[in-house]
């Protein structure tokens, strides 16, 4: 029996090349195989990045604590808050993307430029952004510097990255939990009445709850509340 045949009941038939022998022969280029794997590793960071380097933990916890404030439990689902969250960060973030396309990704794939090159220029813009929110509270950008053990950067290239994305999801949590105090603020005023309107007719078994929900829904929708939350997500990365 030659090399590279195996026998199926008796016969013997040709071995199915191998993949690289598939590449070879239809005469791939390398430089082709070795862009499009890198493109796949980076595809699986893209989760980790939407989730700690975008608009997106301001805005999903932005609106979790809407719901929370209305009390109304799993309405709106949170399949539904999260793809809402992801919408308006591609909003948000589209001139960001449109960079890196435009900067890294397209001339990466047309073969202009090497992969550490397109990775330097995707990271920039994205860096920009980071910073650009970060720098709003200086004195947590100076305190991961002194952690990560850098001095004082005198420019935003020679800033580590992991030390402006640090600072970056620290301020989105601050700036995060300071809109859902601003959210609960008309919704409590709402509980507080009713309880006191309740205890004043001696109905003091019945759940204010259960008299404010609708209240608060109908001050909600009267208001233009979700117009009036986007509109001030958005105008917040401005």
């Amino acid at each position: 029996m030659l090399p590279g045949m195996l026998v199926y009941g008796g016969r013997a038939a040709w071995a199915s090349p191998s993949v690289v022998n598939d590449f070879i022969n239809q005469g791939t280029n390398t430089s082709d195989i070795v862009r499009l794997l890198v493109v796949m590793t980076l595809l699986t960071f893209v989760p980790a990045i939407i989730m700690t380097a975008s608009a997106f933990p301001r805005v999903l916890i932005a609106l979790s604590f809407t719901r929370n404030a209305m009390g109304t439990q799993q309405t709106p689902p949170n399949q539904i808050l999260i793809g809402i969250a992801l919408i308006m960060t591609f909003f948000i973030m589209s001139p960001v993307i449109g960079t890196i396309r435009d900067e890294a990704y397209t001339p990466y794939m047309e073969g202009e430029i090497g992969t550490e090159e397109a990775l330097d220029l995707a990271v920039e813009p994205l860096k920009e952004f980071m910073f650009s929110q970060a720098q709003t509270d200086p004195e947590t950008i100076n305190f991961f510097l002194e952690l990560h053990g850098q001095g004082r950067p005198q420019s935003l290239e020679e800033t580590p990255t992991v030390v402006v994305m640090m600072a970056f999801i620290t301020s989105e949590l601050k700036k995060a939990f300071t809109m859902g105090f601003l959210i609960y603020i008309p919704f409590i005023v709402v509980d507080m009445i009713v309880a006191s309107v309740l205890m004043s007719m001696g109905m003091m078994m019945i759940p204010p709850i259960t008299i404010s929900l609708p209240f608060k829904i109908l001050l909600f929708v009267l208001v233009d509340g979700w117009n009036l939350l986007f509109e001030t997500l958005i105008r917040s990365f401005v």
